[in-house]
């Protein structure tokens, strides 16, 4: 029974590294390319990069982030959940790149046979954008602005579901819309974890021009979303969600929060009606195919 336990709890441990409170930014970005597809969801490729987005990439992305940055974990109170990610021993960790080479030695040989050798490359991609945000003593994840630059790498999903799925190519202007997207979400893990980042002296954008100017950042990013929404895409229902976001994001900075640090229940909340919206979003934009002209 002990040995059963020890291997339920690193099991727990592996699902929590992933924050699965967070696997809807690459779901999302997934399934955008399949957009109409009906018959998508009988194929098996399909369903191999369903959960190669959820679990290993996820599983690299988020732990070589905690390998690196295991002593401002410890004062974050967002860690050790199934929405914000797990709070690794030193031996958790030390043995965790064990752990995900393991599970992507045995993912990439089955996506290669699904796909081509441009698999190869994407793969290459997503580790060289994050070895150089996770680089120990000059990782970009700790030198802002460029660690903005870094959320380039969410994009490589969207590519990634062209090529398992054997679909067309997603104009550039839809690219953009996604990298507004990973720049906004981004930013608001910045908020929430300013206060653990700056007793840790970790510098974020967040940590350099402060709570007040990151969320009129987040806000002008938004602006330009919904912008490219109404008048580029032409599509008002997508648009008003994200305009009503807006609006929430006004009232937090101007009346209701403004520079306080959000309570860990609100922060979990927050990863709540995140996923609420993004689950609601998805099936939108999924289905009415509006991001791809």
């Amino acid at each position: 029974m002990a040995l059963i336990s020890k291997i339920f709890n690193q099991l727990i441990f592996y699902l929590k590294v992933s924050r699965p409170g967070l696997w809807f930014a690459t779901i999302w970005l997934y399934l955008l390319p399949t957009s109409q597809l009906n018959d998508i969801w009988s194929s098996i490729p399909f369903w191999i990069g369903f959960f190669f987005v959820c679990f290993p990439l996820n599983f690299l992305v988020y732990g070589w982030n905690d390998i690196v940055d295991r002593e401002i974990d410890l004062v974050n109170p967002r860690k050790d959940s199934f929405l914000f990610g797990a709070r690794g021993t030193e031996e958790q960790l030390r043995k965790l790149k064990w752990a995900i080479a393991g599970v992507h030695l045995i993912c990439l040989p089955v996506l290669l046979y699904f796909t081509d050798w441009k698999m190869l490359i994407l793969y290459a991609g997503i580790l060289i954008i994050n070895g150089l945000y996770n680089l120990p003593k000059n990782g970009l994840r700790s030198r802002p602005p460029l660690e903005l630059l870094c959320q380039v790498g969410y994009l490589l999903v969207a590519p990634f579901s062209i090529l398992v799925n054997d679909l067309s190519a997603l104009p550039w202007i839809t690219y953009f819309y996604l990298l507004l997207f990973a720049w906004q979400s981004h930013l608001m893990g910045e908020v929430m974890d300013i206060i653990p980042d700056r007793e840790a002296g970790r510098k974020t954008t967040a940590t350099v021009i402060g709570i007040i100017k990151t969320k009129w950042l987040i806000i002008g990013i938004v602006v330009v979303e919904v912008g490219l929404l109404f008048l580029v895409f032409k599509d008002f229902i997508f648009g008003g969600m994200l305009a009503l976001g807006l609006i929430w994001l006004l009232l937090d900075l101007l009346f209701i929060y403004k520079n306080k640090r959000y309570t860990l229940f609100q922060m979990k909340l927050f990863g709540i009606m995140s996923n609420l919206v993004a689950v609601a979003s998805m099936a939108y934009v999924w289905w009415s195919g509006c991001l791809l002209f």
